[in-house]
């Protein structure tokens, strides 16, 4: 994945200490630097002999077209005193990314009654001529540098920020239509594109089919490498040598259509036709793209391709995330329940050493092709993108793994803060059985994201939209 590009605009304004300024913009780059996070930084060296920001009309048209040549993915704004409110916003505008806002906390003033900075003042300037200009901004606590709550402020705008990019710039690959019998992955094709600029790449079963049948044959690296990958890391004694050729020809087919098409994601009918055309269920083919961040959905869920996409783009794109129904409650525990689907999960996240490549249980030819197996627990966000009657929005909640009993499938029972308030939320929409699941805490950064994504609506459930808020505040 491309390195997601900050520029990095630290502004002042005149009749405050330069000094003082210059200080403040080298410590807080060295403290971006610290966090370690895998980013490019844009600064404003050589543009003037500060590599500030400051107040005048060309400064603007000159930091703006550096960004611009540079294609950064977002924009960072630290008030190193009260800094340039109309410079910073016609900045801002020009762009159309993601804005942080941020001042380092002014210390005493001077014995002489002086203030080097006024930074807060400021701050409450360039808020305020933002909102006149239209521009959407995140805002941390006005804070000192080394406070935690920067960090995480600025950790959890990058991920936003790259929430923001990935979605702005997402095609997804929908082989075949939706299942006949399935109305709940309906989508609107056009609203998405005209509303959000998602564009579709639709191809037929009859393609793919072609496209893997014409990779079984090949004995190319990239099949290679698949039929090994399969041998080493799964328990095949169930299926045949035959089948495994199969499932690695569906994945290479996909991952190559994909490639060629620019799409991130893939959303597939996953049964029945495809099992009639080449005799294999397509969950480890799946389950192995979505291990290697393009995540592929069952059921031609576009909404849940989105959603994948969107959560793997908050946690950086550093953990798989796992496509799962909500199932069925926990037999025992009132706030649990099965998060499962036929084979999908990603291999990476089970917790056998070597788990089954098995037949479908389901199908009366038993397919053969899904991953089976519980996948570990521990702390998750479950996340769901969905919308009708023109209305978006974004379910967020975090569960935890817990135990429950054995099932068919690629599966993990989870515990919510209370289950019977997130089935009504779930029931009565505009959401479906199918969600989104990662082994990270990445709700902060998708309930920022949609400050960015015009036409959605965060829903959180838990933490509550005031808690994430109070956590970003660095209140609790």
């Amino acid at each position: 994945m491309k390195k997601l590009k900050l520029g990095y605009a630290p502004t002042r304004r005149f009749t405050f200490s330069e000094q003082d300024a210059f200080k403040y913009k080298v410590q807080i780059r060295e403290k971006m630097d610290s966090f370690g996070m895998d980013i490019d930084i844009v600064d404003l060296e050589g543009l003037n002999s500060e590599g500030l920001l400051y107040d005048d009309h060309i400064n603007a048209e000159q930091i703006a077209e550096r960004f611009k040549q540079q294609d950064v993915d977002a924009v960072f704004f630290p008030h190193c005193n009260f800094g340039t409110e109309d410079t910073v916003a016609r900045v801002a505008k020009s762009l159309g990314k993601p804005v942080l806002l941020w001042g380092p906390r002014d210390e005493a003033p001077l014995e002489d009654g002086m203030r080097l900075r006024d930074t807060q003042c400021g701050l409450f300037a360039t808020g305020k001529v933002l909102r006149r200009f239209n521009v959407p901004f995140t805002y941390i606590t006005n804070s000192r540098v080394n406070d935690p709550v920067f960090e995480r402020g600025f950790k959890n705008f990058i991920s936003a920020a790259n929430v923001v990019r990935q979605f702005r710039k997402l095609r997804i690959l929908q082989i075949g239509p939706r299942p006949h019998s399935f109305w709940t992955m309906m989508c609107n094709e056009g609203e998405l594109l005209e509303r959000f600029g998602i564009e579709l790449y639709p191809i037929t079963l009859v393609d793919i089919t072609k496209a893997a049948k014409h990779q079984e044959k090949m004995n190319s690296t990239e099949m290679q490498e698949a039929i090994t990958y399969i041998r080493e890391k799964l328990d095949i004694s169930e299926v045949t040598d035959d089948d495994v050729r199969r499932v690695a020809a569906l994945k290479v087919a996909m991952k190559k259509y994909a490639t060629d098409t620019g799409s991130t994601a893939i959303a597939i009918q996953c049964w029945s036709s495809l099992q009639d055309a080449i005799g294999i269920m397509p969950c480890l083919a799946n389950a192995l793209l979505t291990d290697e961040q393009i995540p592929v959905t069952c059921e031609t869920d576009i909404h849940g391709a989105i959603t994948s996409i969107m959560v793997q783009a908050a946690a950086m794109n550093e953990a798989p995330i796992f496509f799962a129904d909500l199932t069925i409650r926990h037999p025992e525990n009132a706030n649990g329940e099965l998060l499962f689907h036929c084979g999908n999960f990603p291999v990476s996240l089970s917790v056998e050493d070597k788990p089954k490549m098995r037949k479908h249980f389901l199908f009366d030819d038993h397919a053969p092709g899904t991953h089976e197996g519980e996948i570990r627990g521990g702390d998750m966000t479950l996340a769901r993108f969905d919308g009708d009657h023109g209305e978006y929005q974004l379910f967020l909640g975090k569960a935890r793994g817990i135990q429950g009993p054995y099932t068919r499938g690629s599966y993990v029972w989870v515990e919510v803060n209370d289950w019977p308030l997130w089935e009504e939320k779930l029931v009565k929409g505009p959401y479906v059985h199918h969600s989104v699941g990662i082994h990270a805490n990445v709700i902060p950064s998708l309930y920022e994201a949609c400050s960015y994504i015009p036409g959605l609506t965060p829903d959180p459930v838990d933490p509550t939209e005031a808690q994430i808020q109070a956590w970003l505040r660095g209140s609790v």
